[in-house]
């Protein structure tokens, strides 16, 4: 076998062992969420600042520490609001990109402190809604593509975020 040949099926070999299956829904199969990892530890610095309407009183920001992409391809993360005279709080949230709805976990108004959610509910991403607006700031932001997560691991997620910021 000639030398280029070997070279070229090692290269296409290497290309295919890489690639990320990511699973498909048959059509008569119902997505299933996975159940949610505890609520992790956020830290105020270090944040992802999303970009909110004018009319937004709070300051937004996901703490990159917390992001994952599960299995279900809900993108987990915590989300942290503040205001300038120093008032915080947390949300451990998930965005289901192919339905356009996010979930909120648990609420912390301290790192390391969580009150977790009683009955997590789906809630459609709506910009007139002040509860789900962040949300959906972040999936059109970088953490949604299309109807997939906007990363096939956190880091190119973060990644595809800070490029939306620098080529809008």
């Amino acid at each position: 076998m000639p030398v280029k040949f070997r070279q070229i099926l090692a290269l296409l070999a290497t290309l295919m062992a890489a690639t990320v299956a990511i699973p498909v829904l048959a059509a008569d199969e119902e997505w299933q969420e996975a159940e949610a990892p505890p609520p992790p530890v956020w830290h105020k610095e270090g944040l992802l600042a999303i970009e909110m309407p004018i009319r937004t009183s709070l300051n937004f920001g996901v703490d990159p520490t917390t992001l994952t992409i599960g299995p279900d391809g809900v993108v987990r993360y915590v989300m942290v609001a503040y205001n300038p005279t120093g008032s915080v709080n947390a949300m451990y949230e998930g965005l289901h990109c192919d339905t356009g709805e996010v979930k909120t976990y648990a609420r912390s108004s301290e790192p390391g402190q969580w009150n977790k959610v009683a009955t997590p509910v789906w809630r459609e991403l709506d910009v007139t809604q002040s509860a789900t607006r962040h949300a959906l700031a972040f999936a059109r932001q970088g953490a949604c593509d299309g109807n997939a997560p906007g990363g096939r691991t956190p880091a190119e997620l973060i990644r595809r975020f800070k490029d939306s910021r620098q080529n809008p």
